[in-house]
């Protein structure tokens, strides 16, 4: 295999991962996903639905385990080095990726 053709072979892989990602995102209980509850030590993921988007209300996630199990194991902990790897990799790239940017943005509001 040539240089060229791993090139070939990524790309489609990055097609396929981010394809894969939309699937995942449409059968997902939509919203913005929050910690709430009563219990510190149990904290609840509630899905607030974005009247925007033609949802409203809130909805907790554990009660829609069957679209949002899925989603949590795909972006399990396993997940966090390479995610990491590639946003290190964008600062450091000559020109920075618009969509690195909106990862970044939306990790750091999110992240303590």
């Amino acid at each position: 295999m040539t240089r060229q053709d791993a090139g070939v072979d990524e790309r489609a892989l990055l097609r396929t991962a981010a394809e894969r990602l939309d699937a995942l995102t449409a059968r997902t209980t939509p919203g913005d996903w929050r910690t709430g509850g009563l219990l510190a030590t149990r904290p609840e993921v509630i899905a607030h639905r974005d009247p925007a988007a033609g949802g409203s209300g809130t909805e907790h996630v554990a009660e829609a385990r069957s679209g949002t199990a899925a989603w949590i194991t795909a972006l399990s902990p396993a997940l966090g080095p390479p995610l990491a790897r590639w946003l290190r990799a964008a600062a450091a790239s000559s020109s920075i990726e618009p969509e690195a940017v909106a990862v970044a943005r939306l990790l750091v509001e999110r992240l303590p």
